[in-house]
């Protein structure tokens, strides 16, 4: 039985098959999710997941493979797990993810935290133009589209603020120089 099958029957609320969509995806969906997640927590955000499978199987649309919308209900469920733990919980599995080593010293970890804290500050005030992108982009895992709506502006004014605000970061942590641009 195919993945579209599985969700069809999930959708008429059969466990068993949201069992065999578990089995054949949950390990990829861990190995995704620990790049942003610690490990103790990949295990409640695919708790999560195929629990928002199991109750929005029947407004699946076979417009991508299960596969595809199955990982972006894990995003948005990593999301809003970080979102739940607060600043420090966002900031902290990219810091891991960067440098092991953090891993194991807790007062490394402190100091990248508060590094990256500092770091956001270059994106300008909270509520500025490129600071909102980002917030909304990169903390809370929104699409482009999504962005361009929410702000009122043109989807490729969203890529433009996404991309210089991710220059200034880089350049804020030590990277290669940014270009302060003005604002579209």
């Amino acid at each position: 039985m195919d993945d579209e099958e599985l969700v069809a029957r999930v959708a008429a609320g059969d466990d068993i098959a949201l069992r065999e969509l578990f089995s054949r995806h949950a390990p990829r969906l861990a190995a995704r999710l620990r790049s942003v997640l610690a490990a103790s927590d990949v295990e409640d955000v695919l708790q999560e997941t195929f629990l928002a499978v199991w109750t929005g199987a029947r407004r699946y649309q076979p417009q991508s493979p299960p596969g595809a919308w199955i990982w972006g209900i894990a995003r948005r469920q990593a999301a809003l797990f970080l979102r739940r733990r607060g600043p420090a919980a966002l900031l902290l599995p990219v810091v891991l993810a960067e440098d092991a080593q953090h891993a194991n010293d807790p007062a490394e970890a402190a100091l990248a935290r508060a590094e990256i804290s500092e770091a956001v500050t270059a994106l300008g005030p909270e509520g500025s133009p490129d600071r909102e992108v980002w917030q909304l982009m990169y903390v809370e895992d929104r699409p482009v589209a999504e962005v361009a709506l929410l702000m009122g502006i043109p989807e490729g004014t969203v890529k433009s603020r996404a991309h210089r605000a991710r220059r200034l970061l880089r350049a804020a942590l030590g990277g290669r120089p940014a270009t302060q641009g003005g604002s579209r």
